[in-house]
Order: C-alpha cells, then sequence, then structure tokens
C-alpha cells in the first residue's frame, strides 16, 4: 500500500456561516492531496497529461466526522491500496491538529487516452513506481 500525507491550513473563505470548513472544499482537499502524493511518487500529474493520458473522476465519496474549522492546519493522508488497472482509487483520511479524524472519503479515477477519450491502462513509469508497496501479484483495481 502507497500512503503520503500531505497539510493543507483552513483558510477563511473556505469556510460557512458557522465557521466550519465548507463541504464542497473537501473534494479540492482531496485533489490536492491525491496531486502531491503522486508528485511525491515520482510521476506528476503534468507529465501523465503530457503522456496524453487524463484521469476523470468517475466517483466521489465523503464521510463527515467532525468539524474543521478556520486556521486549522490538517493533515491528508492518502492511500492506494491496490495496483491500478483502468482505474485507481484514492482512500483520504484528514485529521486535525490534535489528531482527530475531521473527514474521510475516496475517490475512483479512470485512466484515459487523452485522444479518444478511450479507457487505458496507467503508464508503465507509474506501475514501476508503485511496485515497491505491494506484494508480488498484488490486487489490481
Amino acid at each position: 500500500m502507497y500512503t503520503h500525507t500531505t497539510q493543507i491550513r483552513v483558510r477563511y473563505g473556505e469556510t460557512d456561516q458557522m465557521g466550519y470548513v465548507y463541504y464542497g472544499h473537501y473534494a479540492s482537499y482531496f485533489e490536492v492531496a491525491r496531486v502531491e502524493a503522486l508528485r511525491h511518487l515520482g510521476m506528476s500529474y503534468k507529465e501523465l497529461e503530457e503522456e496524453g493520458i487524463m484521469m476523470p473522476v468517475l466517483e466521489n465519496h465523503s464521510y463527515y466526522h467532525h468539524p474543521a474549522i478556520y486556521d486549522d492546519l490538517l493533515s491528508i493522508e492518502v492511500s492506494i491500496k491496490n495496483i491500478p488497472s483502468v482505474r485507481i482509487i484514492f482512500y483520504y483520511r484528514i485529521f486535525n491538529e490534535s489528531g482527530k479524524m475531521v473527514h474521510s472519503g475516496e475517490t475512483k479515477l479512470a485512466f484515459m487516452h487523452a485522444e479518444n477519450k478511450r479507457p487505458c491502462r496507467p503508464s508503465e513509469k507509474m506501475i514501476a513506481l508503485l511496485a515497491p508497496f505491494f506484494e508480488p501479484g498484488g490486487s489490481e483495481v
């Protein structure tokens, strides 16, 4: 399993009238964590796009546990539990500074050829970068 943690500080404009993070911002937090996890792995979204591979979101699920509030420093843990095939699932857990889980969720994305919009497999580079984090013969998504 590959896991990476990214931190984000809640900005005032991300909160609602009650002072809580507005629910729509969690999808953006997921995206930041996903992009940074791939960058840390050694592959950027930009590289994938330059190779002609897009990654549209097929599903996004969010679970609210406790409110995050303005100026909280959030740690967003993102995990990839399986070697991807034509789809990849990212799992998220978001913690505040006191270690309380405030949010969790997952997103399912597809690999798609940018030119013809048809499903494809991830690049060999991505598989090679992920392989050390999985047992030989690991599960595919």
